[in-house]
């Protein structure tokens, strides 16, 4: 299998503190992976290195097949999809839905000067109805729902047909019915085998969607452990990263965590 992201003693330091330290890590076409640790374990700043946003204070990061610090990020970028909590904010809320997702194509957040030509309009129509919400395409991005904005996010992302697919806590902010629409929708684009190579950050493993593959579990800004999803989701390995004694439970595709009594 050929790699899509390779990194080799990748390490982030700021001022006197460690944000990653030594990361390894090898992504391989045709996986699904999870991100999962607490806040702080340095989950935001690795995604931040796989999506060619930053570049780490030392090691390797080869994305794509492209060494950063080698490599033009501007031609690089396009080639990852992203969905954020900090690029969702830089979206007019202005806009209409198709435009949201429309203007990916350019890289831009707003609707300008730019033009569309007819495969634009219709991938986007196409995107918006695979994550249902292709009934609000005339709708201002900035009247939906929380669930809403979270799957027109994501069909942006895959605007422009990315290798990579990068989920920075998609569900962070739904109540219980937005957040399992979305974990339907991502089990779907996870069982797709057109869809990209997908990176899905959280730290609640309810969240995991049934499908994906692998997980890479951060503690303390180290991996400390990464793998085949049910080889890697153990009680105690999830225990060592969030630091108190957890149970995993397992059944109907979902996994469910709790502290154990």
């Amino acid at each position: 299998m050929s790699s899509v992201l390779d990194l080799s003693g990748v390490t982030v330091r700021r001022g006197t503190s460690t944000i990653l330290d030594s990361v390894d890590w090898q992504v391989n076409e045709g996986e699904r992976w999870i991100v999962l640790g607490p806040n702080g374990a340095g989950k935001t700043t690795l995604l931040s290195i796989v999506s060619a946003r930053m570049h780490p204070t030392s090691g390797t990061a080869t994305l794509l097949g492209s060494t950063l610090g080698h490599v033009d990020v501007f031609e690089l970028r396009p080639r990852i999809g992203l969905s954020s909590a900090a690029l969702a904010e830089r979206l007019p809320g202005h806009e209409t839905v198709r435009d949201v997702v429309l203007t990916a194509a350019y890289g831009v957040t707003g609707r300008w000067q730019e033009s569309y030509d007819e495969l634009d309009e219709q991938r986007a129509k196409d995107l918006l109805a695979a994550f249902d919400v292709d009934h609000l395409a005339d709708r201002t991005y900035g009247t939906l729902s929380e669930g809403e904005r979270k799957r027109v996010q994501i069909a942006r992302a895959l605007m422009t047909d990315p290798e990579l697919l990068l989920l920075d806590e998609p569900a962070a902010g739904l109540d219980l019915g937005g957040r399992e629409e979305l974990v339907g929708a991502l089990s779907e684009l996870a069982a797709d085998p057109h869809s990209p190579v997908l990176v899905l950050v959280t730290h609640h493993v309810e969240e995991i969607p049934p499908g994906f593959t692998h997980l890479l579990l951060l503690g303390k800004a180290r991996i400390q452990a990464a793998g085949p999803l049910e080889e890697v989701l153990t009680a105690d390995n999830l225990s060592a990263a969030f630091g108190l004694p957890l149970v995993v439970m397992h059944g109907g595709g979902r996994w469910l965590a709790r502290a154990a009594r």
